[in-house]
């Protein structure tokens, strides 16, 4: 806290000042700061703690200090360590001792906890809102492709085929999930700790509820203590975050493999793609090589705090600090993530015809061939084993399955007959009809599902 009044006798070393201030980050607080302070002061005059003349007074000039901030008029001076006392010394500046009221029934340690809770409350809903475009994204390019096939992986080694529109739909449902944890993560930060007072409460006859319902909380903090020292709530947010960063380079792997020469699955936009400073035909998946590699920032701010917050006894200690720069850092990567992966998922061109000869290339119809032997009596075990042995016949002769006569069928499994001809990608997709299987019309139906939940969210 600061060194300038009260039982210290000199100011604190420049380099300590330096150090100790927060105002070069924390000044992003500046709304939620000046909104919980003139829901405080209008509080104080409703229970006669102040009047209402001043409260007047200082919600007019606490109005007035915001639009100074927004407008680039505000002067943030060095020797103010944090951003609420750049307000209140501005405060003091525009209205005089009156100003020094509005700190009466609570604390910086409440104060903050509350500016941080408003902001990270808005934090989720921007995150939300963006996650939904980026659903929209996934959703208006699985229905635009709706009957291109690609080879599904395991091991990534090509396994079955599926429809280009199921596997854009798995990442659907990820960020779904995330959305989920984000909406969890609302109702456990939806908490006005204000009136917690330094730690124990204060000892004014403040109305809590009154303040919560100016700022939009659902409820009250109940233990003081808990209230100033709880940083749960960005801890829930940046695990929500590291989650949700997790599924974004799963994808962006996934993109980037795509894109190389090897795969040429798909296309990026120029847009979202780099070129080389000595190779002219370059073409990178800079975008995506980027979303990979600040995920591991976001899981570093996670795990800061988490070791920050390990060894903090009850209640406030300064350490919490350390809470902001690397949680405003989570929220702007989160965020820009978001916002480029939804254009380059949007733009990126769909090279159909090579998600097409993939599937044909590899030997992605063996399984169909056991559950084909199967049909026709035999154990899957047995099926399986003799399937396996003809794949492995197949690519030391360099044949596809299609390719395979009758007579050389019949080598591996007397069961195999005539109709096995009928097995193909189409067949094989369409025998995958189960909730949640790649089939055609499993798919249509989850598309049309998806749209609609979109649509009821809008």
């Amino acid at each position: 806290m600061s060194h300038i009044r009260g039982r210290f006798h000199k100011a604190a070393d420049t380099k300590v000042a330096a150090y100790t201030a927060s105002l070069p980050f924390d000044r992003r607080l500046y709304r939620h700061d000046i909104a919980g302070s003139i829901a405080h002061a209008r509080m104080l005059a409703k229970q006669g703690i102040i009047t209402a003349r001043e409260a007047e007074v200082l919600t007019a000039a606490l109005a007035s200090v915001r639009e100074e901030i927004e407008h680039g008029a505000f002067e943030f001076k060095s020797e103010q360590e944090d951003i609420h006392m750049a307000i209140e010394a501005r405060l003091l500046e525009k209205v005089g001792e009156v100003g020094g009221k509005l700190h009466t029934a609570r604390s910086r340690n409440d104060q903050v906890a509350l500016d941080l809770r408003l902001f990270t409350k808005e934090a989720i809903d921007d995150a939300v809102i963006l996650m939904r475009k980026f659903q929209e994204s996934l959703l208006d390019v699985a229905e635009a492709n709706k009957d291109v096939v690609l080879p599904g992986y395991t091991h990534l080694q090509p396994a079955q085929p599926v429809l280009l529109a199921h596997h854009l739909l798995a990442y659907f449902e990820m960020l779904q999930r995330d959305i989920d944890r984000f909406d969890d993560c609302l109702r456990r930060t939806d908490v006005l700790p204000l009136g917690s007072g330094a730690l124990a409460g204060v000892a004014y006859n403040i109305d809590r509820d009154f303040v919560a319902k100016e700022l939009g909380f659902s409820q009250v903090s109940r233990n003081s203590m808990d209230a100033v020292a709880d940083r749960d709530f960005v801890l829930d947010y940046e695990a929500a975050a590291s989650v949700c960063m997790m599924h974004l380079s799963r994808l962006a792997e996934e993109i980037i493999l795509w894109s190389s020469a090897e795969f040429g699955y798909i296309e990026l936009d120029d847009a979202y793609a780099t070129g080389s400073s000595i190779m002219p035909q370059k073409k990178n998946p800079d975008v995506a090589e980027l979303a990979r590699g600040k995920t591991g920032r976001v899981y570093g701010s996670l795990l800061a705090l988490l070791t920050t917050m390990k060894g903090l006894p009850l209640a406030y200690n300064r350490d919490l600090q350390e809470d902001k720069e690397g949680f405003f850092d989570v929220v702007d990567t989160l965020n820009s993530t978001l916002e480029v992966f939804t254009g380059m998922v949007a733009t990126m061109r769909i090279r159909a015809e090579n998600m097409r000869r993939g599937v044909e290339r590899g030997y992605l119809l063996a399984t169909d061939l056991a559950d084909y032997l199967v049909g026709k009596g035999a154990n899957f075990r047995t099926a399986h084993e003799a399937v396996a042995k003809l794949v492995s016949y197949a690519a030391d002769n360099g044949k596809a399955l299609s390719q395979i006569s009758s007579a050389e069928l019949k080598k591996y499994s007397a069961l195999f007959d005539k109709d096995v001809a009928a097995i193909t990608v189409e067949s094989s997709l369409a025998s995958r009809d189960v909730a949640g299987g790649t089939a055609p019309a499993r798919v249509a139906e989850a598309l049309a599902a998806a749209r609609r939940m979109l649509e009821e969210c809008r």
